[in-house]
């Protein structure tokens, strides 16, 4: 197999990693996050499926040697590279504040069930007060019998605002970082990429000399017979 072959098929399996990998941090990212859905991070996971089909098209451009598609296929993965990356520095972003806003939403728009499920999970109780009319009735008095078992002196669980905020901070953190980290990676294979393709293109020694075998050097100049005008002996 040669050289430009085995690069291009090396390349093929790191973007199935990278893909995978990102679908994988987008996926947990949005899972952890419970109760609000994180647009942002869905354009990782967005981003990750896009790389796979790519890495697809790439493999097919490498296995017949179409430059075309592969030049399409540079290009494509240029601009993935260009909303990847915005998208990463738009996860890192996110400040405290926003957090907690998008924290509120998720908490105000899930039913009963799941804010009881995520009262359990954390043992908290309610979202930024712990009164009735912030949590479902009833539902914080198992949890509250693990944050107090004693109830010596009486006490209630904190409420969920600041872990729901930390667990939002920590998925975005975890998605922009791998997101930027594998978008420079993938800038730095793109570069190699270009530099073996364009090597491939160029003609070989043997092709030239091949192609250009009877045409005379313009540089050198053409053999005359001189010979004497007189006094010679044939």
């Amino acid at each position: 197999m040669p050289a430009v072959d085995v690069l291009y098929f090396n390349y093929y399996f790191f973007l199935q990693v990278v893909a995978f990998i990102l679908i994988g941090v987008a996926v947990y990212g949005r899972a952890s996050a419970l109760v609000t859905n994180l647009p942002i991070i869905g354009g990782i996971l967005a981003c990750g499926v896009i790389l796979f089909l790519i890495s697809i098209l790439g493999l097919i451009g490498a296995v017949k040697h179409h430059q075309v598609l592969l030049f399409f296929y540079m290009l494509i993965l240029f601009l993935l590279f260009l909303i990847q990356f915005s998208i990463a520095c738009a996860c890192l972003a996110v400040n405290t504040k926003q957090q907690e806003q998008l924290a509120e939403q998720g908490w105000r728009r899930v039913g009963p069930d799941l804010r009881a499920k995520v009262q359990t999970t954390f043992n908290c109780c309610g979202f930024n007060i712990t009164t009735q009319v912030d949590h479902p009735g009833g539902s914080c008095d198992e949890v509250n019998k693990i944050c107090c078992p004693s109830n010596d002196p009486p006490c209630t669980c904190p409420p969920c605002m600041h872990k729901l905020q930390s667990t939002i901070d920590y998925a975005f953190k975890l998605c922009g970082s791998i997101g930027l980290f594998f978008s420079f990676t993938e800038t730095r294979k793109i570069h190699e990429l270009i530099l073996v393709l364009s090597s491939s293109l160029t003609p070989s020694p043997s092709f030239l000399a091949r192609r250009y075998r009877n045409q005379l050097d313009p540089q050198e100049k053409a053999a005359r017979a001189i010979f004497p005008q007189h006094n010679y002996l044939y």
